[in-house]
């Protein structure tokens, strides 16, 4: 089993909203990410929420997935997916970590990443475009363990750092793996509008 993680409980101080409220055309960047993964070849989807989470549950449509809510939000990014973790089925494979804030992921490359998982069983599976990383990453289960128990502050980076030679770059075409819209100038420039 794939599980897909939506990271989407951070306070979007820098925004000044919910970013996974923000416009992706007619629809929100939360349920943009969840249309590409139901089309994708995860098994599971969880979206985790934390700030404004009644907010968020009641203005977009969240069927079909399985919500965490992490109530230690304002820890940083990692405390989340250490919730999701703690909430992941005992037959997970593997996680693939979404962040709300990168909006412009596509089928094709979640199911390039888990078809590749699939034929080499590699533990981190990473997809680049021009030499630069970028998201959604995929991390086994032999890394959970690592994954729970990562410096607060450092979180996934962390672990990344430290199993540089357990990782899989997978080439892609698409320059959204790495694109965050963190500000409303970021959202300006992709969406062309304010947020």
């Amino acid at each position: 089993m794939i599980n897909a993680i939506i990271l989407a409980a951070g306070r979007s101080k820098r925004m000044g909203k919910p970013k996974p409220l923000l416009r992706f055309n007619d629809t929100t960047f939360l349920e943009h990410i969840i249309s590409v993964l139901r089309a994708s070849d995860v098994d599971r989807i969880t979206v985790v929420l934390g700030s404004e989470a009644e907010t968020i549950k009641q203005s977009a449509d969240l069927s079909g997935t399985s919500i965490v809510i992490n109530k230690d939000y304002q820890k940083g990014q990692l405390s989340s997916l250490t919730a999701a973790l703690k909430h992941t089925p005992p037959e997970t494979e593997a996680i693939l970590v979404c962040l709300v804030d990168n909006p412009f992921i596509t089928e094709e490359v979640v199911g390039k990443i888990i078809r590749k998982f699939r034929e080499t069983n590699n533990p981190i599976i990473v997809p680049v475009f021009n030499k630069k990383r970028g998201h959604p990453a995929l991390f086994s289960r032999s890394l959970f363990n690592e994954l729970l128990n990562a410096p607060e502050e450092q979180g996934a980076r962390y672990v990344l750092h430290s199993n540089e030679e357990k990782i899989l770059e997978l080439e892609v075409s698409e320059s959204g793996i790495s694109i965050g819209i963190d500000t409303p100038d970021d959202y300006k420039l992709h969406f062309g509008a304010d947020p």
